[in-house]
């Protein structure tokens, strides 16, 4: 019996059912700079692994309604493997937890779901979130030589990711006693608009303070609007953190120091490769850094950070 026409079959097999395999990639909002970085990393690994990428999440970070019933839509039509970034790290567990039940299986990436990487879902793609927050705090006091006032302008209740970014900041404030927070309870919203008006209201603690700092792309840029608005941009020593083109040039022309730049790209296309090797049942680790550094005017044209922002 000639064995090649039984091989050439199992081989035309094999890449079929590769070729098939349906990647349902789920970020937390898609009108950020940074979730476009994600994108763009994603399809870049659907690419290279021969694999269909379905991207699609709800339009705005504070949608939990939509983000649920897009993976439940998801998970009715049986794709092959969901990467999530959950905006909600309890309200997303069930819908995670039914993916699992019908044998479809879960990267989550960005931002932290409650349970066990390994176990109620593959693995964890994402910046060390808590260390992104400590290089900002650090950062922020270098820059006011260890005292003075600060506000810190949070993001939103229920993130994971930004949480445990303004935890990694509060704690590098505490190993500086010269240095006072004024606000640490006041949350900018899901949207550049909500973190402006938030950052409005706060204003006259803002005018008496010598210190600023922001943990997401959109209540950086909102606190950027409203400090231009108030003519204080420039005029308050502040870091944010991820570098849209918007933020990047506001720390070109010094309306703030520094920012702590993700690797989007990178989240996305591990986020994908994570799940097609699980897939296609090769081992993979049930957490993946994909690392942080902190961006400035004198260092954003070094190799070591053009590499992340790629800008």
């Amino acid at each position: 019996m000639n064995p090649l026409p039984l091989l050439l079959s199992l081989a035309v097999a094999c890449s079929s059912a590769f070729a098939a395999e349906r990647i349902a990639v789920i970020p937390k909002g898609t009108t950020h700079s940074f979730w476009k970085s994600v994108e763009a990393g994603a399809r870049e690994a659907g690419k290279e692994l021969g694999v269909e990428i379905i991207w699609k999440g709800p339009l705005k970070e504070d949608d939990r309604a939509q983000q649920i019933a897009v993976v439940q839509q998801f998970v009715a039509s049986n794709v092959s493997g969901i990467v999530l970034a959950p905006l909600d790290d309890t309200a997303l567990r069930n819908p995670v937890k039914s993916a699992a039940e019908r044998n479809i299986p879960v990267v989550i990436f960005d931002s932290a779901l409650k349970g066990e990487a390994g176990t109620d879902f593959v693995s964890f793609v994402a910046t060390d979130n808590h260390r992104g927050g400590e290089i900002g705090g650090e950062e922020l006091a270098r820059l006011l030589g260890g005292k003075g006032k600060v506000v810190l302008l949070r993001y939103s209740e229920g993130s994971a990711s930004t949480a445990a970014r303004e935890a990694g900041f509060l704690e590098a404030m505490k190993r500086h006693p010269g240095i006072a927070i004024t606000v640490d309870n006041r949350y900018a919203g899901a949207t550049v608009s909500s973190a402006q008006d938030s950052a409005m209201n706060l204003i006259d603690k803002i005018r008496d303070a010598d210190g600023i700092f922001c943990p997401n792309e959109s209540s950086t840029q909102g606190m950027l609007l409203a400090l231009r608005q108030t003519g204080l941009a420039g005029k308050k020593k502040f870091v944010g953190f991820d570098t849209s083109p918007t933020l990047l040039a506001a720390l070109n022309r010094g309306d703030l120091q520094a920012l702590v730049a993700q690797n989007p790209k990178r989240m996305g296309y591990m986020g994908v490769t994570t799940v097609v090797k699980h897939l296609r049942g090769e081992k993979v680790e049930t957490n993946i850094d994909t690392g942080c550094v902190l961006v400035t005017r004198e260092n954003r044209n070094e190799a070591a950070v053009q590499a992340v922002i790629g800008k």
